[in-house]
């Protein structure tokens, strides 16, 4: 979240920053998720992905959040220890506006994309704030969202 203009992304005016944290893996801002969180009819090109009370952090800021809370000398962003968060999000791609079959033999990669339109409601929640997005969600506000089905790495062929 930021206190900047909409489409600003300035480190120093984001106020918010919720994410998993990096695992033993040094996997960050992906987890696990419940089978019945997400539905998929590709061919239909929509799915749905429903999350409800996921237990975050807060780091206040990206600068933060890759640091583990020891913020930037430049551009100055002073260190925040990161804050215990639940958010919740409910996001729907639905439509096909276009198709795109991509293929790398060499990289072991090949995938079909579908652009669709989405809608996402957001929400989070913490000691001394709250934040929900606008109910009901706007279809316009989107920009790109895409669905895709690949295959990769030992499941290539």
């Amino acid at each position: 979240m930021y206190t900047g203009p909409v489409g600003s992304a300035s480190l120093a005016q984001q106020t918010h920053d919720y994410n998993v944290h990096v695992d033993r893996n040094d996997v960050f801002w992906m987890i696990p998720v419940r089978h019945d969180a997400v539905e998929v009819d590709f061919d239909g090109a929509r799915a749905h992905l429903r999350m409800r009370d996921l237990n975050v952090f807060d780091d206040h800021d990206l600068a933060n959040s890759l640091t583990q809370g020891l913020g930037l000398p430049n551009p100055p962003i002073a260190g925040v220890f990161p804050v215990r968060a639940k958010v919740s999000f409910d996001v729907e791609w639905n439509g096909a506006l276009a198709m795109v079959q991509i293929g790398n033999s060499s990289q072991n990669f090949k995938g079909s994309f579908l652009s669709t339109g989405a809608t996402i409601s957001w929400s989070a929640e913490q000691s001394g704030f709250r934040f929900e997005s606008d109910m009901p969600p706007d279809p316009k506000a989107n920009l790109v969202s895409v669905l895709g089905r690949e295959r990769n790495g030992t499941f290539f062929s």
